[in-house]
């Protein structure tokens, strides 16, 4: 089971293990791996370019690339040629291309879109470093199957319409790589492809001209929040297939968060509707740590952190109103809901948590609160205290005056921590489960109230009680500038002479 996922530069320490995985990744060409000078040149010559990423601790993967001056080969180069004889005295840190050498994965790890990770990288630092995009020959490895009827070129075209499945080149094409030409005797001893390599590229649309001050940092997170329709399933599986699709779509449009409304999966409990109501949600406990199973394995396949709503979990026979934070990259956090509502207390028997805290992402420090949480302002303040710069609050509410509140109070939450907030709940009704027939919403994401901010504080918002997502751009640098130079300083500015929030210590 992939536990964790981590992307790091490759080391010169790393290659017995880094040839296992080259073996392994070509057992069909058992001769076509890097020997240890191969790639201790390449680290030397460009460290940052030679990235592992590892799964659980071990080499999972590796991506391999130099700069070099495109214009300074012909059209029709091979891969001896664009190597230097494998020399990689090609690389220039003055090029304009960052061509990929090489990326390959071990054989027990695909399926779990980890090669885009890799892509995902080098696109990076493609932009990092102000480089025009990226270039390599791509293998076409099915087409000796198709060699005898078909050029090249028509074996192309016929896999870009899906006619034949070539499962290197459709990976490049659905990467945004598009062919330029085809490259004759390019990778010598390649008999899958027949020696013939596909000339491909991807354009960095933010190059620019060469200047000193290059700006590495990326600012901008995008939030994905989806508004979801309570409706009527017959499993676990259809409900799981539901979830898929929105986290498919919101990955599509490169998303960093996919946030799920409170008890999402309420109508599981349909099944039980013969119980009573403490006795079903009982039963819906039972679905919670599979749903986190599989959201854990939809974060790491999507490249995506995923926060599951909410979910009833039973522990020492104490039921407890909970969600968890899927981490890309693999790892996974709990978060619980401080404040039940008397519903919550009264008809399911549920209690209150006890631990807040904030999460260190990819994408900086977040906090979450579930629901009515958020009406207590004292725990978005610890949370920001800590540095949080986005809040997410899932959230289920039956009528427009319980999402009210929620909306309004969320709001305020945004201006006096300053910082982004963003709620997401469900819509719908639910005839058959009892105590969560009816929902509202109107999902939303909140910023402060500044020059740099929309003069009305929010960012964007879905339509109300209507299923959709909502895909949100925030600027954490912003929230930096709001901090020092804002018209109020909300957190700064306060009297902490003669008041302050703090955390009691728990036994």
């Amino acid at each position: 089971m992939i536990q964790k996922i981590e992307l790091e530069l490759l080391k010169k320490e790393d290659y017995q293990e880094v040839k296992e995985t080259m073996i392994e990744a070509y057992h069909t060409m058992p001769d076509s791996f890097w020997k240890e000078h191969h790639i201790n040149a390449l680290i030397e010559k460009f460290p940052e370019g030679q990235v592992a990423l590892k799964v659980n601790g071990q080499i999972a993967g590796c991506a391999l690339a130099i700069i070099v001056n495109i214009d300074d080969f012909k059209d029709s180069h091979t891969y001896k040629e664009i190597t230097g004889n494998y020399t990689f005295d090609t690389h220039t840190d003055d090029g304009d291309i960052l061509y990929g050498i090489d990326v390959f994965i071990r054989p027990k790890y695909r399926g779990n879109r980890l090669g885009r990770r890799l892509y995902e990288y080098r696109k990076e630092l493609c932009e990092k470093l102000n480089l025009e995009g990226i270039v390599f020959g791509g293998r076409i490895p099915s087409y000796h199957k198709h060699a005898d009827t078909m050029s090249p070129k028509q074996y192309i075209e016929k896999v870009k319409l899906r006619e034949i499945h070539d499962p290197v080149l459709n990976f490049q094409l659905s990467n945004d790589f598009h062919a330029i030409k085809v490259l004759k005797g390019y990778l010598e001893g390649d008999k899958a492809s027949q020696e013939f390599a596909v000339l491909l590229k991807w354009n960095n649309i933010y190059y620019e001209k060469p200047t000193k001050n290059i700006n590495v940092s990326k600012t901008i997170v995008r939030l994905g929040l989806i508004q979801w329709q309570m409706r009527p399933y017959n499993s676990l599986k259809e409900l799981m297939e539901q979830a898929e699709y929105f986290i498919d779509a919101l990955s599509a449009y490169k998303s960093d968060f996919a946030l799920f409304p409170e008890f999402f999966n309420a109508p599981l409990m349909a099944a039980y509707n013969d119980l009573g109501e403490a006795e079903a949600i009982r039963k819906l406990s039972e679905y919670t740590q599979p749903i986190l199973e599989e959201f854990s394995k939809l974060s790491i396949s999507y490249n995506i952190n995923i926060i599951t709503g909410s979910m009833p979990e039973l522990i020492d026979n104490v039921l407890y109103n909970v969600g968890y934070l899927c981490k890309r990259n693999g790892t996974i956090e709990r978060f619980e809901k401080l404040h039940v509502t008397p519903d919550e207390e009264r008809i399911w028997g549920m209690k209150g948590g006890s631990k807040i805290k904030t999460f260190d992402t990819d994408c900086g420090k977040i906090g979450i609160l579930i629901c009515y949480d958020v009406e207590f302002p004292e725990l978005s303040r610890l949370l920001a205290l800590e540095g949080i710069s986005i809040l997410f609050v899932p959230f289920l509410t039956d009528t427009q005056h319980g999402y009210s509140r929620v909306r309004h109070c969320a709001q305020a939450r945004a201006i006096e921590n300053e910082c982004y907030v963003a709620i997401a709940g469900s819509v719908g009704n639910l005839p058959k489960v009892h105590n969560m027939d009816m929902q509202y919403a109107e999902s939303m994401v909140f910023s402060p109230c500044d020059f740099s901010f929309p003069p009305d504080g929010i960012v964007s918002k879905a339509t109300p009680n209507t299923e959709m997502v909502l895909i949100s751009d925030v600027d954490i640098d912003l929230l930096k500038e709001l901090h020092n130079y804002g018209a109020v300083k909300n957190l700064k500015d306060r009297r902490t002479d003669i008041y302050e929030v703090k955390k009691l210590k728990m036994s």
